[in-house]
């Protein structure tokens, strides 16, 4: 990171015991034990979700996913806890003399992940074949925009890279923590996030990627709602600045009101596109279904999508302020980021259920839906 200034500071007890390459690791390992959950939950009220990416398996493909996430979780864990022991749960000289082993780990993770062939991987049961291939091949189709045909799994593509911004964060971290590395800074001490170019480009790439998926298939409204993340991370960078050109108090109020709008923005399509609820509409009061909500539906209990509207509302808003380069010193520690990091990938947990039960109804349930029950689109919602 060229801009990584000289700045020695404290480390908070929370990087201390959880440094930010380790943070890292489980952050990546706990997505994929999410989606596990997914699939297995999905199939439990007997919704395929596999079918609705186009991708065919023989077998229970959330079993394969736990495997995959277990192997990854045994070295992670053995790792922080071979940590803990040489640094005596978090003595500060301890911690930096240590850091080779909290990056090796992470580094392995990675490799792991993305990187070795199938055919090194041992023993091969635990490892998904077709299923890592699949993801790695749809990794390298939307790290530059592209989106394949519905019948090649459109709809896998559009949740991977929905995922993604979920990661922007995260993402971002990773480059900050290779370029201590390459530096030569320790990453297990006090994080510096001082980049103001780097890192809101990399905050930004994930909305690039869904905003050229969605200007590809002929989506501008919704194209449109990753836009809106554009302008609070541009702000967000300008402020940084010693004097910047409209001065602090304008960009804090245009800052305030880019991020508000991207936060109601999404909020908004998540409801009434990504989840076909009537709760904007005119249609939301019928004899039909329960408030708001739609006659079709998976999931019986209406205090579910009740419940998910809610959350979903109160994390769009908190991880739309988090994007946000310069409120890093608002933190007073490493924790608080970490939580936000964590709130918003369940928040994009329990947004797969509800995103892959409407894709379903939508395939399944076409022929019970009766014409104007969802509403007028902007756009196809995928």
């Amino acid at each position: 990171m060229a801009d990584i200034d000289g700045r020695v500071e404290e480390v908070d007890a929370f990087g201390l015991v959880l440094p930010l390459p380790y943070r890292l690791a489980a952050i990546w390992v706990f997505g994929i034990w999410l989606w596990g959950l997914n699939l297995y939950g999905l199939n439990r009220v007997q919704i395929n979700a596999l079918q609705t990416i186009r991708y065919h398996s023989s077998s229970a493909e959330h079993v394969a996913v736990f495997r995959f996430a277990t192997v990854l979780t045994a070295p992670l864990t053995a790792s922080l806890l071979l940590f803990w022991l040489f640094t005596h749960g978090g003595n500060a000289q301890l911690v930096e003399a240590y850091e080779a082993l909290a990056n090796l780990t992470l580094i392995a993770l990675l490799v792991l992940i993305f990187f070795v062939p199938q055919r090194w991987l041992w023993p091969a049961r635990l490892w998904p074949d077709s299923g890592r291939s699949r993801l790695l091949s749809t990794f390298k189709r939307i790290s530059i925009g592209g989106i394949a045909k519905t019948e090649d799994g459109k709809f896998g593509d559009i949740l991977l890279a929905d995922a993604l911004t979920s990661y922007a964060r995260p993402l971002s971290e990773l480059y900050i923590v290779f370029s201590m590395m390459l530096l030569k800074r320790p990453t297990t001490g006090k994080i510096d996030r001082s980049s103001s170019v780097m890192v809101p480009i990399l905050l930004a790439v994930p909305f690039m990627i869904r905003f050229r998926q969605c200007m590809t298939d002929g989506q501008t409204a919704n194209a449109l709602k990753y836009a809106t993340a554009f302008p609070a991370i541009a702000l967000s960078t300008f402020m940084r600045a010693k004097d910047p050109l409209l001065g602090h108090e304008m960009l804090h109020m245009l800052w305030i009101l880019a991020a508000t709008t991207n936060a109601l923005y999404s909020f908004y399509w998540d409801v009434a596109r990504d989840w076909d609820l009537t709760l904007f509409s005119h249609k939301r009061q019928s004899i039909d279904y329960p408030y708001g909500l739609r006659r079709v539906r998976c999931f019986n209990d209406p205090r579910r999508y009740y419940a998910m509207i809610c959350l979903d509302l109160l994390l769009r808003f908190a991880w739309a302020f988090k994007l946000s380069p310069h409120l890093e010193h608002y933190y007073d520690f490493e924790g608080g980021i970490f939580l936000l990091e964590v709130m918003e990938v369940l928040r994009r947990f329990l947004w797969v259920f509800f995103r892959v039960e409407t894709e379903w109804v939508r395939t399944k349930h076409s022929d019970e839906i009766i014409i104007g029950d969802m509403g007028v689109k902007l756009d196809q919602a995928n």
